[in-house]
């Protein structure tokens, strides 16, 4: 299978005087370290990794695995990790396919799962459960945020392509709900295609004057390259899955100027921010993504939990999760009633500083932004 498993444990750290010592804590950590899209999977683990490794809990245990992008290989890490690790509690998973995969089986075994990042609407709606957290977003989220600001870039007449799985389906789903202008064009491409000759020639004979993708990891570079060789020259729009930190040093100048949906950026203006870039880029030399952050909170949340819960009281610690007693990196933080953040959104610009790209804020999309499939949610 060509797994990687690291074990790692946070070093013990002197009790305070008086208090009690938590329940110790399991996490089976799987995402993808590995093939395409291991870029997001590494973030994910060293944000969260960077929050552990402050906190320095000796009763928090992280095993991390590769699920290699691959459903299969996402399952049979899962079932490993319950079974034979004992986990208490299952995080990390990129994609909303392995999400699909894992989690609805991990919850209905009883354990918490805490997403990272894939938060398909799914599990947003019908298929919610008690133990489910994203800590992210719901997968339409940032693509909203996107079709709310796509008029103020004028872009009347919208071109909107991602791949042919959930979090693409939930991508066109949530740009299509806020923007205000006409769809000419809707495309949906093979997942991990790297060839897009024939999309972009969609494009140029769509009579479009903008163009909205999302394309994480791979897929987006290839696109921002390919689109900017053809010379269509049609402003771009996306979330930031598409234009991330890990994403846009590789695009590079094609990449500037592009606008993205986020509800986080590394300008973002508060305190458990600014703490968590500088202490990453000290860390691991490089700017964080937005997979990064989504990493130190889920991580930062778990702490708080484990601070005012133990996990073998699941009543008590899934209440202590639903508190969400900690410092976000994005400011105030609060789970709606189906355990997905109530936010706001942002719209970000790829721009250059010095020798790196990286994102600004340019204005605020949408404010206190909760799920669409909240009135599905029967928990």
């Amino acid at each position: 299978m060509n797994a990687t498993k690291t074990l790692l444990a946070a070093a013990a750290a002197l009790v305070t005087a008086g208090a009690a010592l938590a329940e110790p804590v399991k996490v089976g950590m799987i995402t993808t370290l590995s093939g395409g899209g291991a870029s997001l999977g590494i973030d994910t683990r060293d944000g969260f990794m960077l929050a552990v490794q402050q906190a320095a809990s000796p009763e928090l245990t992280v095993v991390i695995e590769d699920d290699q992008r691959k459903p299969d290989v996402a399952v049979q890490l899962a079932d490993k990790l319950i079974q034979s690790e004992k986990v208490d509690v299952l995080t990390g998973i990129v994609w909303s396919n392995l999400a699909m995969a894992v989690v609805p089986a991990a919850t209905a075994q009883g354990k918490f799962y805490l997403s990272t990042n894939a938060a398909p609407s799914a599990l947003a709606g019908k298929g919610c459960n008690p133990n489910y957290f994203s800590v992210s977003y719901q997968n339409d989220n940032l693509h909203e945020a996107a079709g709310a600001y796509a008029a103020t870039a004028s872009i009347t007449k919208a071109f909107i392509m991602a791949p042919n799985y959930p979090a693409g389906k939930d991508s066109l789903t949530g740009f299509k709900r806020f923007y205000e202008g006409e769809v000419v064009g809707e495309v949906y491409t093979k997942l991990g295609q790297t060839d897009y000759a024939g999309e972009i020639a969609q494009i140029r004979a769509s009579g479009a004057d903008g163009v909205f993708i999302f394309l994480p990891g791979g897929m987006g570079i290839s696109f921002v390259k390919q689109y900017a060789d053809s010379g269509v020259g049609l402003p771009l729009i996306g979330p930031a899955f598409s234009f991330d930190q890990s994403i846009i040093q590789a695009m590079g100048d094609a990449a500037v100027g592009v606008l993205n949906g986020a509800n986080w950026s590394p300008d973002l203006d508060n305190a458990a921010n600014a703490a968590f870039v500088q202490a990453f880029s000290a860390e691991y030399g490089r700017l964080p993504s937005v997979y990064a952050s989504y990493g130190y909170d889920t991580a930062n949340l778990l702490l708080s939990a484990m601070g005012t819960a133990d996990v073998s009281d699941p009543d008590a610690f899934r209440a202590a999760l639903k508190a969400a007693d900690f410092d976000s990196v994005r400011g105030d933080f609060a789970f709606g009633p189906s355990n997905h953040p109530v936010q706001d959104l942002y719209v970000r610009e790829v721009v250059r500083d010095g020798d790196i790209l990286t994102n600004r804020i340019v204005g605020t999309a949408m404010e206190d932004r909760g799920n669409a499939y909240e009135g599905e949610c029967k928990m």
